[in-house]
């Protein structure tokens, strides 16, 4: 073990001092062949054990809130920077950090969860919402849902589940399970007029037959019910309410469990940021932490890497929103502000991002087709970017295709000098923009500043 956490370490500094990558896979798998037991004895060290969150989106943001929340508190050993497959949170576990570490928390990736759960023992697991997401490595959400479902079926009894009760598919997971805590949206004011065409989960998982909404929120986030066989959202645990959305700017809301009520003044923006919000209370509320407490560090919180982020690109301010599927991509067209806004989509097809990229043709570019001063493609896909926003009804002489997303950033920058651009990435573009970025000084490279 010793040899193989050394090894591990050595990894990581060398990664990092070489420029070549940021320490957070590589590492684990030098420990893991050392020792393949290593992730195992080192979780079981923690005196506070495991927590692991996994969802198709949000996963990040829910952890770096739970950490902020914990901040001072208790000392996390975590996969802060998101490398989130077996060996990112093997080298998390091995890290010099991970060695004062009284808890430890992990992002799992949603294939991934079963065997790390397996592995890791932890006494909570959090699991958020399921939509549709690289369908040529996960295939439909239906086999997602059956790995968790088997997962949870060989859980031991005392682990509890936080569960995103506004996501039929994940709220029938839990059914059975003896200790369960179910977060949502509790506020029909802030709910769409109908439920978005790209919705993933319509029909009753018991039944089959169509969901009736009472208020649908996020995709096919929503207070649900079935009109033939009664199958409803179960009571929430944990609810937000009075619901106040501020664009950009950011969300406020009141933090409901029981009787008590907390107003929590959130950074981020968004109806989709408001549950990732409500599953890290959720988690901090089962590791004891008081609602005043949570409160306070969901107000402290200004963003995960890449995923809501403010960069100074010449004469412009250039705001980075990480989308990778229909309904996380909606939710963020859905807060860009006024019009004659200038954009940049940068779409890959890597293997981070998944190959097939027909997902963006479910989104719902037609909303703000007409709002856009400008648009800049770029990417190993910005072709096909390109012809979905045309389809969306973008005056082609408003697009342009500029492959590299160094030069797409630039572009956009010239575009929105003196004013505010967005950026739209994919995850692998998401990670190359940061590392264009960190290259000028401009932010600091992205293992660093997850970790902030």
């Amino acid at each position: 073990m010793r040899l193989a956490l050394a090894a591990a370490r050595a990894t990581a500094f060398a990664s990092r001092a070489s420029g070549r990558g940021g320490g957070t896979t590589l590492p684990g798998r030098v420990l893991t062949a050392l020792a393949p037991d290593a992730p195992r004895r080192l979780a079981a060290r923690l005196p506070r054990g495991c927590v692991l969150v996994s969802a198709t989106n949000g996963k990040t943001t829910t952890c770096a809130l739970l950490a902020e929340v914990l901040r001072g508190r208790v000392e996390l050993a975590r996969n802060s920077a998101g490398a989130n497959l077996a060996s990112g949170i093997a080298s998390a576990l091995a890290v010099r950090e991970a060695a004062t570490a009284e808890l430890g928390l992990f992002e799992c990736d949603e294939a991934a969860l079963p065997a790390i759960a397996a592995q890791l023992e932890p006494s909570a697991i959090a699991l958020g919402n399921l939509f549709r997401d690289q369908l040529d490595r996960y295939g439909e959400l239906e086999l997602v849902a059956a790995r968790w479902r088997e997962l949870v079926s060989l859980l031991d009894p005392a682990t509890t589940l936080v569960v995103a009760a506004d996501d039929p598919l994940t709220a029938s997971l839990a059914e059975g399970h003896p200790t369960v805590v179910r977060y949502g949206i509790d506020d029909p004011s802030v709910a769409l007029p109908v439920a978005p065409h790209a919705a993933d989960a319509r029909f009753c998982v018991r039944c089959g037959h169509a969901y009736d909404y009472r208020a649908a929120y996020v995709g096919h986030l929503s207070d649900y019910h079935c009109p033939n066989c009664g199958n409803e959202r179960a009571p929430l645990d944990l609810a937000a309410r009075a619901i106040h959305l501020r664009g950009l700017d950011g969300t406020s809301f009141d933090l409901c469990r029981g009787d008590e009520r907390v107003r929590v003044e959130l950074a981020l923006p968004g109806l989709y940021n408001v549950e990732n919000a409500l599953a890290a209370a959720a988690l901090a509320g089962v590791l004891g932490e008081p609602l005043a407490v949570i409160a306070e560090g969901l107000g402290r919180f200004h963003g995960a890497f890449g995923r809501f982020q403010r960069l100074r690109v010449g004469e412009a301010d250039l705001v980075l929103l990480l989308i990778k599927n229909p309904a996380g991509a909606n939710e963020v067209l859905r807060i860009l502000p006024g019009d004659d806004a200038s954009l940049l989509f940068a779409l890959n097809d890597r293997t981070a991002d998944g190959r097939d990229v027909s997902w963006i043709w479910d989104v719902d570019w037609e909303l703000v087709a007409s709002r856009l001063q400008h648009v800049v493609c770029s990417g190993t896909r910005a072709g096909d970017a390109a012809l979905r926003l045309k389809y969306a009804g973008v005056d082609p002489a408003l697009i342009e295709v500029v492959p590299d997303v160094a030069q797409g950033l630039d572009r956009l920058a010239e575009l929105s000098a003196g004013g505010t651009g967005y950026v739209l990435p994919t995850y692998t573009a998401m990670l190359e923009l940061q590392g264009v970025a960190a290259g000028r000084g401009l932010s600091r490279p992205y293992w660093e500043e997850a970790a902030a």
